[in-house]
Order: C-alpha cells, then structure tokens, then sequence
C-alpha cells in the first residue's frame, strides 16, 4: 500500500495546488490513499464544506487538522454529516464533535487506519496524546495493521518522541502544524515511517504561508497584524510511505516537494 500525506493545505493557493498536482501525483508514484491536513485551507485558518469538498473532489480519500479546526463554525455541522472524511485531533475532550481517527477502506477491502493528534508543548493543555495514541492503536489493529499518525505540533521534541513512542506499532507518524519541510524522513528501528514536518502546501515567498510584510511587522513592532494568505511560488510538500500490507511496516518513505506551474 501506498500513502501520500501531504502538509498543511494553506488557503486557496495550497487547494489550487493539490487540484493540479495531486493526479500527476497519485499516477507516478504508484498512490492508493491521498489525505491532506486541511486545517488552513481557509484563507489560511481554519476549514469550510467548501474548502473541503474542493480537496476531497480533487482526489483526497481523507482530510486531517489540527489546533485551528474551530476557526470557521460552519465546519461543525458538516462533520456531523461526513464523520468520514474529515478528522480533528483525537486527544480533545470527551463530548467535541467529530472523531480523532478512522479508517479509509480501498474497493479491493484493504484499510488504512488513520489517527490525528494535537501536541501539548507551546499549544493547548489537552488531553494527553501518548495515551490516547496508545489505545486508538490497540483498537485499529483489530481491523488493519496499516496505522497513519498525523503528529500535529509545534515542538520538534514532541514529534520525535512520539515517533518513538509508536515505532513498530504503526506505519507512520508524520508531523505537522509548522508548515516547514525537513529533510529528516527515515524508517526507525522497529519499522515506522517518520518525518518532523511534511511541509504545506501553499506559498512558499512567505513566513509559513502568511504575506511576508505582515510577519515582519508583527515580530518588529509585537503589535498584531492580518492574517493573510501569501501569493506566487507555490508548491505543494507531502511524503509517499510504502506500507507491507501483511505487517503494516514501512519498507520507506519519500519527500515530495512540486511546484505549482505558473507560480
């Protein structure tokens, strides 16, 4: 099995990219289940029906997020009608709508289960997601071997540990949230896939995706400024994973970066 994560899908520059790319994508690589983290793919904060229609239309099997799901209400009512499709991080508290995992069933009857996940250091006091990932784990395992963790924070520290903490009980943990490519991706010792940060797709002539003037000034001046979504170099950032279907360990894992054409 084959699995194209891509990175924090930023506003309508990171859509248009996924629109264009995603299908070259899917077709050389080999690609049977396409997610996104879509948790910015409204004007750069936060997740419409229509932002998410748009990605799912273009080829996407499922959509992940992260800290800035609660941005747009009007997401709320459609997940209450496609549980399925689109996740938010499983360690909130007990009672927040939508789910923290699930699991993408391919015609041929394989299944990919799928786990998302919010970091606690430098972001909110939530539940905590070592736990929460442990038994999520145990559950899917009685349906797939094949398990993908989208680590959605802010520390590096965070990623990594939890990468450890899951080696050999999943296929991949990749890391979200700050919107930075690094070049770290590897198999661990006991089997899963791993990157700190699978990068964004959105504008790469930016600060993480945010016009580049308005950043400056907020770092210069600590006064706060728009939040607009960057234009032109866009690029959509992701990594391929090649799960054996029969352990659901990664034989490898592979950085995608492609230029969105015309920018």
């Amino acid at each position: 099995m084959k699995v194209l994560f891509m990175g924090d899908v930023m506003g309508r520059p990171g859509v248009e990219a996924i629109q264009t790319l995603l299908p070259g994508l899917l077709s050389r690589h080999g690609v049977d289940i396409a997610i996104a983290n879509a948790e910015n793919s409204d004007l750069g904060a936060g997740i419409t029906p229509d932002t998410a229609e748009a990605l799912l239309a273009s080829g996407v099997r499922l959509l992940t997020s992260g800290n800035h799901f609660w941005s747009k209400k009007q997401i709320l009512p459609w997940i209450q009608e496609h549980p399925d499709l689109l996740l938010r991080p499983a360690n909130y508290p007990k009672g927040t709508p939508g789910l923290g995992h699930g699991l993408v069933r391919l015609p041929d009857g394989r299944a990919l289960g799928v786990i998302n996940l919010e970091g606690r250091v430098f972001m909110k006091p939530l539940d905590n997601p070592f736990l929460v990932a442990q038994g999520l784990v145990e559950g899917l395992r009685q349906q797939t071997p094949c398990i993908l963790v989208d680590m959605h924070c802010e520390a590096t520290s965070e990623k990594n540990a939890m990468g450890v903490f899951l080696d050999g009980r999943v296929s991949a943990v990749v890391g979200t949230h700050t919107h930075v490519q690094t070049a770290d991706e590897r198999v661990l010792p006991g089997g899963t896939a791993f990157i700190t940060d699978v990068g964004m797709c959105g504008p790469l002539d930016s600060v993480i995706g945010v016009r580049k003037e308005q950043s400056v000034e907020r770092f210069v001046t600590e006064r706060r400024m728009p939040h607009e979504v960057a234009t032109g170099l866009v690029y959509l950032q992701g990594v391929v994973v090649d799960i054996d279907e029969a352990t659901g360990l990664a034989r490898g894992i592979e950085r995608v970066r492609e230029r969105l054409p015309g920018t």
